[in-house]
């Protein structure tokens, strides 16, 4: 707690803008960019684009020059496409890691603000404690018990212990016990910390599993339609064809084939994923989290703040060895009781405010507990200078209490609070009447059958505790006066409820964490449908008895873990995961932070988290809501049945212009697509409509399918299959259009122009079909993607331009067609999906 009288003046915001013009941002100095002209120029930086180049240049010098214009054209637009997809994805990533930058506690005057720790100047007051990572340079001007960990800069494990002598820290390091004021004296590239590298990496450096294995793929399949190409060239030059034209066909099948897009794509995919979950309140610090957010399969969640509203009141209190109902403690003979609660309290305050709410700053039950008894903020100020604090034990996870020794006119006393199980076995004596007795066991009987009665009721109580002799170091929390206990709630947040069934639904399992009483943990389990019986809730302290073997087992039947310290957490994802569990786990404190990383999907705290548990997970709750996490899982989902949209479109696809080419060559036919013709193809189908697969909505049951496994191959489910069978059919039906159009009587020309309509309709029809694995087209509902109609509509745009307007009949070798060869067209484009939608569409009656 730091009160009004112990704050140091702040800056005043004059100070601060002169300081900034002077020295700037507190920030490292970021890694040079890559600029855009030369993401643009790498787009050109692959192989078969430069054998296309060299190509067309000969074409160009050989008297093909309209051809050669074209088709650097499309060379350039394709570039164009490449350079949009990933500037974009560049800064979705840049604005979501400025999103990430740490905040930090100032004195700005005598307020205490909030800012981002980069508006940091020289001089600015700072207010540090456990779990905070500094965010400057800076000497310590008045602190308790700060140890603070250096390992970032010096290699050394150990904390190290600050005091008058030793009172510098450093940027970047933790703060591991105590808190403290500071006066921040070097910022930036002027810190220790700048001195030796930037702590933070660009995120969009990390290559996802998945981006991995499309990438090994791209690999694969470049070397097969290479070799397809090669076989179509070789087959073509001996049948007596153009040994150039047949060159440039199979280099331009080659571009058009090989889908050099998808781990782009996938990036794109990845990054918009990202930022409609940031929509959502779940900002993604690492994109392979997205990954595995389709796959969880428990969920182990914080009860305070995130199933419920951290929004604690006082209800009731025991004290004078009865039960005070609300609003009936705020007389003068629980003067000690307040004492107790008040003084021994870390609250931060703000007394320029007037009302209690906008005064107080800090955690929900310490703010709760100084509510209880004040409603005014200058009765609070005048009760705070009634005594002085002397010293303190913060209060830690591991004892569950804290401890503060303080002075005033009636002599020196040690208020102490905490759990009440710790509390009473601290106990020697009881308060009662203004009496002091021995704290029997009929006595501490009777109290815990209280505390009983009080956490069935989901009350989450606190016990306090005081002694006013022998407080020496080591016995100020030992034979202690008992004092009574505040009983508070923390109501659940409305939205969790359908979260939670959601969650079920889903096949995920909810777990809740908690710090309370084993029977408030039941109370709230049971209210939010987390749990049904009492058999469903572990306490720590059976946790501590339960070895990991009995643990992995018992695993599937407990819903409620009560009473465990964050190191406990550990334990519990450890026994998730040893049973093949994909676990998300959430943490605030520090102490958190191992749980939080040995989790698949580690999930901080946006608003209670630490630094040091922000930097451990891979995901942040800005709300610190359970619905969000929910959400995020979803979106997890929708993003990989995207990724597999897309590329079940873009395999069968650029499989199609394959089989549709090696199937001329095979049976000797004439040339159905020239090279200026496959790569227009490549540009209208390949781009545009992929992309838009990348945003699709979600299928309306995707949170009624079970989690899928970590180790389930992009292929699985059937999608192999489907890629293989539709790029067959759509090349076996291109080349039946070009040779019905030639027995028909047709010219080449028509002919070519009635395949490339099929080629592109089939795929624009097939595009649609890929928005769902299960269900038909009549079953999805076709403006729920506007992007997808509209980048489908630009592509029929393409055709229909270079089928009708001369200049473009020139140059693409196209002709006009009339309405029987558009029926043509139509019938061998939408035949397989007619047939297959007919198919699904009963199938799933």
């Amino acid at each position: 707690m730091i009160n009004e009288n112990e704050l140091i003046t702040g800056l005043s915001e004059e100070e601060v803008i002169k300081r900034r013009k002077k020295y700037g941002l507190n920030a490292i100095q970021k890694r040079k960019k890559i600029s855009a002209i030369k993401i643009f120029l790498s787009q050109f930086n692959d192989f078969i684009i430069w054998v296309l180049i060299a190509a067309t240049i000969i074409s160009g010098f050989m008297g093909e020059k309209a051809d050669a214009i074209t088709i650097l054209i499309i060379i350039v637009l394709n570039a164009a496409m490449g350079f949009i997809q990933e500037f974009k994805t560049e800064k979705s990533l840049e604005a979501l890691k400025e999103l990430t930058a740490p905040t930090s506690k100032v004195l700005r005057g005598k307020s205490i603000k909030i800012i981002n720790a980069e508006e940091l100047v020289p001089g600015d007051i700072i207010l540090i404690e456990s779990g905070d990572r500094v965010p400057a340079d800076s000497i310590i001007l008045q602190g308790t018990n700060i140890v603070v960990d250096e390992s970032l800069l010096t290699g050394e494990s150990v904390g190290v212990y600050k005091n008058e002598k030793n009172n510098n820290i450093y940027m970047g390091t933790i703060v591991l016990t105590g808190k403290a004021q500071a006066k921040v004296t070097n910022i930036g590239m002027d810190t220790e910390m700048g001195k030796i590298a930037n702590m933070l990496e660009n995120i969009d450096d990390e290559k996802t599993p998945l981006k991995q294995k499309l990438s090994s793929l791209g690999k694969i399949l470049v070397v097969i339609c290479i070799l397809i190409c090669v076989i179509v060239t070789a087959l073509g030059i001996m049948r007596g064809q153009d040994k150039y034209q047949m060159f440039l066909v199979g280099v331009s099948l080659a571009v058009a084939a090989i889908p050099e897009g998808l781990p782009a794509i996938v990036t794109v995919a990845l990054a918009l994923g990202v930022s409609r979950m940031l929509k959502r309140n779940a900002l993604v610090r690492r994109l392979p989290a997205v990954e595995t957010l389709g796959c969880t399969s428990v969920i182990c969640s914080d009860k305070t703040g995130t199933l419920t509203q951290n929004k604690m009141t006082v209800k009731a209190v025991y004290y004078n060895d009865r039960l005070y109902e609300k609003d009936k403690y705020s007389e003068s003979n629980f003067e000690l009781l307040k004492r107790s609660f008040i003084y021994c309290n870390d609250c931060d305050y703000n007394f320029t405010k007037k009302s209690i709410d906008e005064c107080l700053f800090g955690d929900p039950t310490e703010t709760a507990l100084i509510r209880a008894f004040f409603n005014d903020s200058s009765a609070l100020k005048s009760f705070l200078s009634n005594e002085n604090r002397i010293s303190e034990i913060p209060f830690d996870s591991t004892r569950k209490m804290m401890s503060v020794v303080s002075k005033s006119s009636r002599g020196i006393y040690c208020y102490v609070k905490g759990a009440p199980e710790r509390i009473i076995e601290r106990c020697k004596y009881i308060y009662i009447n203004g009496e002091v007795q021995l704290f029997t066991s009929s006595y501490k009987a009777k109290v815990n059958r209280e505390l009983e009665n009080m956490s069935k009721k989901a009350l989450r109580c606190i016990a306090c505790a005081y002694k006013d002799k022998d407080i020496s170091e080591a016995h100020k929390e030992k034979d202690l006066i008992f004092i009574g206990i505040a009983g508070m709630i923390d109501p659940p947040r409305p939205e969790v409820k359908d979260a939670v069934l959601k969650c079920r639904t889903a096949g995920i399992t909810p777990i809740m964490i908690t710090g309370d009483h084993k029977n408030t943990a039941f109370a709230i389990g049971k209210e939010l449908d987390i749990c049904n019986d009492i058999s469903e809730v572990m306490s720590g302290e059976e946790l501590d008895k339960t070895s990991e073997e009995k643990l992995k087992t018992l695993a599937g039947k407990i819903k409620i873990f009560a009473r465990v310290s964050p190191e406990h957490k550990l334990k519990i994802v450890r026994a998730f995961k040893s049973n093949n569990k994909i676990v998300a786990m959430t943490g605030d404190g520090v102490n958190d932070a191992p749980a939080v990383k040995e989790a698949d999907i580690g999930i901080s705290m946006g608003i209670s988290g630490t630094d040091v548990t922000k930097e451990a997970s891979a995901m942040i709750l800005l709300d610190d809501n359970f619905a969000t996490i929910i959400s995020a899982v979803e979106e997890g989902r929708v993003i990989y049945n995207n990724i597999r949209k897309f590329i079940r479109y873009l395999l069968s696809c650029n499989l199609g212009e394959v089989i549709t080419m090696f199937l001329a060559s095979l049976f000797y036919l004439d040339t159905p697509l020239l090279p200026i013709q496959i790569l227009l193809i490549n540009l209208a189908t390949d781009g545009l409509p992929a992309l838009a697969l990348g945003v699709d909505p979600a299928d309306k049951d995707i949170m009624l399918e079970k989690p899928r496994s970590k180790n389930e191959g992009i292929f699985s489910r059937g999608l192999a299959e489907k890629i293989v069978i539709r790029g067959c059919l759509i090349g076996v039906c291109t080349v039946l259009s070009f040779v019905i159009a030639l027995y028909l009587g047709y010219t080449l020309r028509t002919s070519r122009t009635i395949a490339l309509g099929t080629l592109i309709m089939s795929q624009l029809i097939h595009v649609f079909e890929c928005r769902s694995e299960k269900h038909s087209i009549f079953e999805i509902k076709l403006f729920t993607n506007p992007y997808l109609v509209g980048a489908v509509s630009i592509s029929i745009t393409m055709l229909l331009i270079v089928t009708y307007i001369p200049f473009m009949q020139s140059v693409f070798h196209t002709s006009p067609l009339n309405l029987f060869q558009w029926v043509i067209v139509i019938f061998f484009s939408g035949f397989i999906s007619l047939v297959n939608s007919v198919y699904l569409y009963f199938n799933n009656k």
